[in-house]
């Protein structure tokens, strides 16, 4: 095949989609080319910065002609930091492209074309909706970095404020930038495995205004701890700090070794009516009010009358469990992490609801081996991480015959993959209903529903 471009030259491209990653897509003589910060209907005068067999990548010299669609972005460094890929596209838009590529998943990877998938619920909120921040921490010259990953790169682009984050953390942010500059901090260098702070995590709870700050460290060493508490004290409603203590030479970002510095070792958030306690490595959905809206969608797809027996798996902390307890007959939730499982049980106990049991494993062991103790279930209620379930998981669905299946999914790659599979043995996708529980970002989030 004849390459029609070449690198560092500049075209005029009409971008006419946009990939997963949230770039623009467009043609050249049938040539792929994607396109950092555009959008669907721009014309662009693009500059070649990488180029493959089969496709391109390309920035912006100019927008010739801006999409109908294309808004100014609400933050100054939008078209460089990886945690929002969409800030230069309305709203309305977004939503239309999360429900298609939800469609289009379905039909390229699940064979699926004729599932009805429901248009996109939409965000109240749309800026400061986020109930928690992961900061990397990096020194640049001399200079202390604590912000977010530039996209497609490990490089950090400083920030002092997030417009999709809670407004504490900002605050958050300046008084641990001042404690490493004023105590001389080392923060982390990946490439050489020295310093000591490498990320900031925080969690605060909407209704409560709880805040947790965590602190993850190379080691159990962090120098002037009583002076971080003093300046991190100052803040309202400061109801944790804690070192979560991360040696491994990697990009996870949690240990799993934690020290409470200061106060609880978990703050308090709701869903609805329902109360958690939250510690710092347990899951808990990030946008509060959209999980409500998913969380509704859920149970409605699920249809309990009160007889039912239900599997939950990737149960996380018990949330949907516990949201399922009240109207099923039994409950068993399934999750890896052991202190979710820990958090599962006193959230129970929290909320008084006595019908569910919590086990610590990984689904795909302990799933099959509920079922070849005869324990089985009329509803089972998948939630799993992006990469999807394992297939002895949905094997087991298949063997056990459950009446119904609730898929709540946050990657429409793997819900096409996973909902293909049931479908060739015997299930029937009834409809995929798309939640925005990430504003700015390519990400959306979907519940399913199958019946047998």
């Amino acid at each position: 095949m004849n390459i029609p471009i070449k690198l560092n030259h500049e075209y005029n491209l009409k971008i006419i989609d946009m990939n997963h990653l949230g770039q623009g897509f467009g043609k050249i003589d049938n040539f792929a080319i994607f396109v950092d910060n555009a959008i669907t209907g721009d014309e662009v005068k693009v500059k070649i910065k990488l180029l493959k067999k089969s496709y391109a990548v390309a920035e912006i010299v100019k927008i010739i002609k801006p999409s109908e669609h294309r808004v100014l972005p609400k933050c100054h460094i939008a078209d460089r930091c990886g945690g929002c890929q969409l800030q230069s596209m309305d709203y309305s838009e977004q939503l239309r492209l999360k429900t298609d590529r939800v469609k289009n998943d379905l039909i390229r990877i699940g064979e699926l074309d004729k599932v009805e998938v429901k248009p996109t619920f939409g965000m109240k909120q749309i800026t400061r909706y986020r109930n928690k921040a992961q900061y990397p921490v990096a020194l640049d010259n001399g200079k202390v970095k604590i912000g977010f990953y530039q996209r497609g790169s490990h490089q950090i682009i400083d920030t002092d404020k997030c417009l999709i984050q809670h407004t504490i953390n900002d605050k958050v942010v300046d008084i641990i930038r001042e404690f490493i500059n004023k105590y001389n901090i080392k923060p982390y260098n990946q490439r050489t495995n020295t310093g000591i702070i490498r990320h900031i995590l925080t969690k605060v709870s909407f209704r409560t205004g709880d805040l947790m700050i965590v602190i993850i460290t190379k080691g159990d060493k962090l120098p002037y701890k009583d002076e971080l508490i003093k300046m991190c004290t100052k803040l309202p409603n400061v109801k944790s700090i804690v070192q979560n203590i991360n040696n491994k030479r990697s990009n996870v970002i949690l240990g799993e070794k934690c020290k409470t510095l200061y106060g609880e070792d978990k703050i308090t958030d709701y869903i609805g009516h329902l109360k958690f306690k939250i510690s710092p490595l347990s899951f808990f959905q990030v946008n509060p009010m959209q999980t409500e809206v998913l969380y509704q969608k859920a149970l409605e797809y699920a249809d309990l009358k009160g007889d039912e027996t239900v599997f939950d798996l990737y149960c996380g902390i018990g949330t949907i469990s516990l949201f399922l307890a009240k109207s099923a007959k039994k409950v068993y939730g399934v999750e890896i992490v052991k202190e979710a499982i820990k958090d599962a049980k006193e959230n129970a106990e929290l909320n008084k609801i006595t019908n569910v049991e919590f086990y610590a494993g990984e689904a795909e062991e302990l799933f099959p081996k509920f079922y070849k103790q005869g324990i089985t279930a009329d509803v089972v209620m998948l939630d799993p991480p992006r990469k999807g379930c394992e297939e002895s998981v949905l094997e087991t669905i298949v063997n056990m015959k459950p009446k119904k299946v609730v898929y709540v999914s946050c990657n429409p790659a793997t819900l096409a993959r996973d909902l293909k599979y049931l479908v060739a043995k015997g299930y029937k996708v009834g409809e995929v209903q798309p939640v925005d529980m990430f504003g700015f970002s390519v990400h959306v989030e979907s519940v399913a529903v199958l019946n047998r």
